[in-house]
């Protein structure tokens, strides 16, 4: 993308404590051999002109995937608004794209259908969405979102949805690939998707 303006961070969001996953590094879990986060950027990596991932454990063996880690700049593992925050604050451009470690097959035109329907209606944040269930951790945004994000988050907030309310947000369809955003939360749903994915296209 040569306009600067349009020139796109993404950050994989990997910041969380895995309690569902038996309280282990979800986006280092092992994929048919490979941890989740590798299969993230696989398919993420390509879409943007940085890429950032958000870790706040573990952060040597994220560096081993070539990508700055950044950690939350509030403790506790605050949830994903934080590690969005810590983007926003590391990253190199104007635009921030986000998607989590827990979702190995997400749309490879994801990023595309966002900054078109960001650019087209001057919103400050666009965010995915499958039919009636928004996915709130696959959207984009704008950096001059950073000052909002911080006075919430400095306030206690943590719901996303709540945050999105003070923005202006564009919602994203992307029914046609609604397979593309499953998340792996558990080690039964690893095992699963290990078991199937001979059998999908991804």
């Amino acid at each position: 993308m040569p306009d600067e303006a349009a020139r796109i961070t993404g950050v994989i969001l990997a910041g969380g404590r895995g309690r569902r996953m038996g309280g282990v590094d979800k986006g280092l879990q092992e994929l048919c051999g490979r941890p989740l986060v590798a299969w993230v950027i696989e398919r993420f990596g390509p879409q943007v002109d940085e890429l950032l991932i958000n870790a706040n454990q573990n952060g040597d063996r994220y560096a081993v995937f070539g990508h700055r880690v950044l950690t939350d700049q509030i403790s506790d593992f605050a949830g994903p608004l934080a590690g969005l925050q810590a983007a926003l604050l590391g990253a190199t451009h104007s635009l921030l794209a986000t998607a989590p470690c827990d979702s190995p097959f997400l749309p490879s035109d994801l990023v595309l259908r966002l900054l078109q329907a960001l650019t087209t209606s001057g919103a400050d944040l666009a965010v995915a969405r499958t039919f009636d269930q928004l996915q709130p951790v696959f959207c984009l945004c704008r950096r001059d979102v950073l000052p909002s994000l911080s006075e919430y988050l400095e306030n206690g907030g943590r719901r996303v949805d709540r945050w999105h309310a003070t923005l202006q947000v564009v919602e994203v369809a992307f029914d046609d690939q609604a397979e593309a955003f499953e998340n792996i939360n558990n080690c039964e749903e690893l095992e699963h998707v290990e078991r199937v994915l001979p059998d999908r296209t991804t």
